[in-house]
């Protein structure tokens, strides 16, 4: 969370060698970390993790010149992913401001080649939890046939999908509420590894058959069991 940086004033002489002045030795501590007072008492909330992931972004990374493609290729996929995560739970903008389907997320952080995102499940109905499943799951699908294209001739071989997985459970903050901690965050970055599939949600904490028979999702959605040693916590996974 933060940088260490070292001025040629944080050095003095000492039997003719440098050193640390005292006060940059002692600034080496856990204020880096940006989390706050992490003695404070955590928080927990019900939330929806979600944790997306580039696939082959480490090769694309390692491509000739990567300090002028990967920023240029950041900017644009991350400025679309925190729009298109917006887009996928707006209902109609009106007057007064914009009617939603369902709340936005309340933590975003990056992860070098993703996003961990949370959304606070207070005074949600399950209709609003499935809708942010049906999103990201949308979100994955328009990665390559909306956001790709644009990449065309700007980037040589951008990562090729984007994968997401999702898990409902207990967050707990940490610090000042600057990071947060919980089972469903690794059951997330679990299911989205899943192979031969770009989207992957943990049966537990959804009702779908809340959802109409006729829905597409509904139609496409294929429930598979996986044993608790391979999965951690979660038996049922839906994707």
């Amino acid at each position: 969370m933060g940088k260490f940086i070292v001025k040629e004033s944080d050095w003095v002489q000492c039997d003719k060698r440098m050193a640390f002045s005292q006060p940059k030795y002692d600034s080496f501590n856990t204020s880096l970390l940006g989390l706050g007072d992490i003695k404070a008492d955590s928080k927990s909330s019900d939330a929806i993790a979600a944790f997306f992931d580039l696939e082959g972004f480490t090769n694309f990374s390692k491509q000739i010149e990567p300090h002028l493609s990967v920023p240029l290729f950041l900017s644009s996929f991350l400025g679309w992913l925190l729009d298109a995560i917006k887009q996928a739970v707006t209902e109609e903008k009106v007057p007064q401001g914009v009617k939603m389907w369902g709340p936005l997320p309340f933590f975003v952080k990056f992860m070098g080649d993703g996003l961990l995102v949370l959304w606070d499940l207070a005074d949600t109905n399950e209709y609003a939890r499935l809708n942010i499943v049906v999103g990201m799951e949308r979100i994955c699908r328009d990665y390559k046939k909306e956001f790709l294209p644009t990449m065309t001739g700007r980037v040589v071989d951008p990562p090729p999908a984007l994968r997401c997985g999702l898990a409902r459970g207990m967050v707990y903050s940490v610090g000042d509420g600057n990071d947060y901690v919980g089972s469903c965050i690794n059951m997330a970055a679990r299911l989205q590894k899943i192979p031969g599939t770009t989207f992957a949600v943990n049966r537990r904490g959804f009702d779908l058959e809340q959802m109409k028979p006729e829905h597409a999702f509904r139609k496409k959605i294929v429930i598979v069991q996986c044993p608790l040693e391979v999965w951690g916590s979660a038996s049922w996974l839906s994707f």
